[in-house]
């Protein structure tokens, strides 16, 4: 494990096992992520957040094996254990206690009015529960258990870090100065359109995305379904399918490659079924070696627990220490 003669800042994220890990994932946040652990000044803790994951419908019986994948696969992408801690959320239960403690002093109304929660009641009108509304709660709690300064998100995840910001204020404002007020670290990561045409690749629609564990083959199927033109026009799509292909390009056979497809789309015309070949294989040059690791670590379950067993070690002993500077404050020890 990585140490300094300096404290380091804190960083925390996590991620829901509600699905396998795609594109979009990886460079829009996993790489950035991952990238933190090798800079000396930041102590990192990763996590998988299941007890996030249970407030949409899942099925009980599949539910441990999406966590250890999401294990699995953050150990594939290149989380180093003597760099960074991994942990299971639902195996610090200080997590939801402090989350219970931060409910007490947060209003019902301000949950209600965010924009996430109003989405998720439309998206599982049949699955509106409490901790759904709570879902914000919680998430400041698992930031704030380590006194966390930085958060990498997404921006629409921003909503959720100010709720965050909120409550460490109004608990330092009742209680004396206990927590920081988590700063967003938005990385730089890609932005990873759909393969329908339309938006970002989505765990919510399986036709959006390719998986970092799929194959050459089923790479290759999935390209052929983005939707394309006649490859040929006067004006570069900056929408759909074709604009997709152009990104995806980029991203994986580089600012190149693109600028020679743009040119025959302008001019002679692209054949589609050529540029989704050697973009299949191109894509799956760079997922081989995350499935050959996540393949070393499916191997050797032992090796697994112990990474996720020093990694809990290490931060319960913060979040035990946290969870009890807060109950002291609030006359509860």
């Amino acid at each position: 494990m990585k140490t300094s003669s300096t404290t380091p800042t804190r960083i925390f994220s996590g991620s829901r096992p509600t699905g396998p890990l795609h594109l979009g994932n990886y460079l829009g946040g996993i790489k950035g992520y991952l990238a933190l652990q090798e800079k000396k000044e930041y102590d990192c803790i990763y996590a998988v957040v299941d007890l996030h994951g249970i407030t949409s419908p899942y099925n009980p019986q599949n539910y441990p094996q999406q966590v250890q994948e999401l294990v699995l696969e953050y150990l594939a992408c290149g989380l180093d254990p003597e760099k960074a801690h991994l942990i299971i959320q639902s195996h610090i239960p200080e997590h939801i206690e402090l989350a219970y403690l931060f409910s007490t002093i947060y209003p019902v109304s301000r949950l209600q009015q965010l924009p996430t929660y109003k989405d998720k009641k439309k998206n599982q009108p049949h699955y509106v529960n409490l901790g759904l509304l709570s879902y914000p709660v919680l998430m400041a709690a698992d930031i704030l258990i380590y006194k966390a300064q930085l958060v990498p998100v997404g921006k629409d995840q921003l909503p959720h870090l100010e709720l965050t910001r909120e409550i460490a204020r109004k608990f330092n404002r009742l209680f004396g100065k206990t927590f920081p007020e988590p700063q967003a670290y938005l990385t730089p990561g890609a932005y990873v359109p759909s393969l329908t045409g339309q938006g970002k690749m989505s765990k919510t629609n399986s036709k959006s995305y390719i998986s970092l564990m799929d194959n050459l083959e089923t790479i290759k199927n999935k390209l052929a379904k983005v939707p394309t033109d006649t490859g040929k026009g006067k004006k570069i799509p900056s929408t759909g399918g074709v604009a997709t292909l152009f990104t995806l390009v980029q991203l994986f056979q580089g600012e190149e490659k693109r600028k020679e497809y743009e040119k025959l789309y302008l001019s002679t015309g692209i054949k589609y079924q050529s540029l989704k070949k050697e973009l299949a294989l191109a894509i799956y040059q760079v997922l081989q070696p995350i499935q050959e690791k996540r393949n070393y670590y499916l191997r050797r379950p032992k090796l697994v627990r112990d990474i996720l067993t020093a990694g809990e070690k290490y931060a319960r002993t913060i979040a035990r220490e946290t969870l009890n500077e807060a109950k002291e404050k609030m006359g509860l020890l």
